[in-house]
């Protein structure tokens, strides 16, 4: 019985005595907040430059758009001009990764929207200019679905203007793969009727 009585009386010790001990009780807290600052430190990091970019892809959306209706007509040297000018807005982060596009739509009398040109333009490293791409839209593809409805009116033209970007993340702690960003933009012709790039149409 003695024996017994020991032993809990033992125990019941080492139990105080574990409580009682406060040694490395700071760094076990430290192992243990440590993630999940880091998480959420780098992750503030990534969604916040993610997020900034996307508002310049917006951007980058509007102006192409803007700047495009507001011309008479277009040649390449002016589309270069609108690339490299809607482009630059995504500085600081890489102009190389961005894609933009300017296409004209023609809304006819049954408020079918149809292509009418097309051209994209992208930045190369260390390029000053933007380089004329072909556009994945070709002249007379309809694109009536995706054009909101208070847009279609009959007889009348549209300058859409695209940019995508492809976010990488710059850490990859709490974002691992890559996040494709895009944005449109459509605007009506402010100066003529419609805008012809390269003499198409040849008349509005």
């Amino acid at each position: 019985m003695q024996a017994i009585a020991n032993i809990w009386r033992n125990a019941r010790s080492s139990v105080r005595e574990f409580v009682a001990d406060r040694r490395a009780l700071a760094a076990t807290e430290f192992a243990v907040i440590v993630p999940v600052m880091l998480v959420m430190f780098f992750g503030t990091v990534e969604f916040s430059s993610a997020v900034a970019v996307d508002r310049k892809v917006t951007l980058i959306a509007r102006t192409l758009s803007d700047l495009t209706s507001q011309s008479i007509k277009l040649a390449d040297s002016d589309m270069q001009d609108a690339f490299t000018a809607s482009i630059s807005i995504v500085q600081p982060y890489d102009a190389t990764l961005v894609k933009g596009t300017i296409s004209q739509i023609y809304i006819d009398a049954d408020s079918i929207a149809t292509v009418q040109w097309s051209k994209s333009g992208t930045i190369a490293s260390g390029a000053t200019q933007a380089t004329l791409a072909n556009s994945a839209r070709k002249a007379g593809d309809k694109v009536t679905s995706m054009i909101p409805a208070a847009l279609l009116v009959p007889s009348t033209y549209l300058i859409l203007g695209e940019a995508n970007y492809t976010y990488s993340p710059t850490i990859g702690y709490v974002l691992k793969t890559s996040l494709p960003l895009g944005d449109v933009a459509y605007t009506r012709p402010r100066q003529t009727t419609c805008v012809p790039y390269n003499s198409v149409p040849s008349s509005c």
